[in-house]
């Protein structure tokens, strides 16, 4: 069964869509107007579920390599819930149904653009719900309006310098492969396999088994071998351009540095450097949203058998946002992705800030 969504005006790799890709009527498209990226398209959703008028407004923001189709389980149980909602998600340049990057784009390139796209729709008393490198693009999209956020769902992401104890992205999941390492060995036109693994199979399991499972995922990549419609063809087909898979792989390279920022060039705009993006998110969390700002709600979800799920990162949210303490769900049994496997829980949690449980 296929997408209603139509034709996709977008130069986007991913042309069989799953039915279940947004709500039905829901999508939309916004050809951004500024910056580095203007005349480039993104696809959105945008719908009021539930009767009546919206009781809150819940923005959803991937990470990589992933898109917006990894909240599906969380907005359908929101739907299933029945409170009037509006639901918002986005597919950032590079993935899913958005245009192809243009260059190797990274948080800060991405948070510009949903800020565009926020200012665009008006959203406002938004729960925004991150996860991976979403954490750092939805709240930079807020640096200069972290008024418009009234709570917040987190899903194994930092912003804070990664702490070295345990896990880091240089030694899982095996030693002498790192996460960081994998761009470096994984070909272009291969990078769609990783990502079809990795999302859907990113759980607790031993060295050998990753392994063997991420070279079967490049060879079914490779042979188009993923049943159309299916989460792992979705997450193969968006990276069978080289311009994504190449973005998307320099965010896998920036994560030996992830929260502190760093440099690169790229040879369309030169220099490149999001250190004081870092710092400004740095100062805006706990300063905008912890007890001496506005104390938003939040909740966090983390799966341990990752470095963004540790107890170290987890700690960093607490220190800044000590309202989460009472809200921190920690599933050791899981990995990365815990919004694939946790989803109807992140429901009743955006239900429960918002008071509507």
């Amino acid at each position: 069964m296929t997408s209603d969504i139509g034709q996709i005006p977008t130069d986007s790799p991913l042309r069989q869509v799953p039915a279940d890709y947004c709500p039905p009527g829901a999508a939309r498209w916004h050809t951004l107007a500024g910056g580095p990226d203007a005349g480039r398209t993104l696809f959105y959703y945008d719908c009021i579920v539930g009767d009546g008028s919206p009781e809150a407004t819940v923005l959803f923001v991937h990470g990589n390599p992933e898109c917006s189709y990894t909240y599906r389980h969380i907005r359908d149980a929101l739907i299933a819930a029945g409170r009037p909602l509006r639901l918002v998600a986005v597919d950032h340049l590079g993935f899913g149904l958005s245009d192809q990057a243009r260059f190797e784009m990274v948080d800060f390139h991405h948070a510009r653009n949903l800020g565009e796209l926020v200012r665009h729709l008006d959203l406002d008393g938004i729960t925004l719900v991150v996860h991976d490198w979403g954490g750092p693009i939805g709240i930079g999209a807020f640096l200069d309006e972290p008024a418009r956020v009234s709570h917040l769902l987190l899903m194994n992401t930092a912003v804070f310098p990664m702490p070295s104890e345990g896990y880091t992205y240089a030694n899982w999941p095996i030693p002498w492969l790192p996460w960081c390492r994998t761009p470096s060995v994984v070909p272009d036109r291969l990078w769609g396999g990783v990502a079809a693994y990795v999302v859907s199979h990113a759980e607790p399991q031993s060295r050998a088994a990753f392994l063997a499972g991420v070279l079967g995922y490049l060879g079914k990549h490779a042979l188009r071998r993923f049943q159309p419609g299916t989460p792992e063809a979705v997450w193969s087909d968006q990276m069978r351009s080289v311009a994504n898979a190449r973005a998307s792989k320099r965010h896998v390279r920036q994560t030996p540095v992830w929260g502190h920022g760093y440099r690169y060039r790229d040879p369309r705009h030169g220099l490149q450097d999001n250190r004081d993006f870092y710092r400004r998110l740095h100062r805006l969390v706990p300063e905008a949203w912890g007890p001496q700002g506005r104390n938003i709600g939040v909740a966090g979800y983390f799966g341990a058998w990752d470095p963004c799920g540790k107890s170290e990162v987890i700690h960093q949210w607490q220190k800044a946002l000590p309202q989460m303490r009472d809200r921190t769900h920690e599933y050791p049994d899981h990995g990365h992705f815990i919004e694939e496997y946790k989803g109807p829980e992140m429901a009743r949690s955006i239900l429960e800030l918002n008071g509507l449980a």
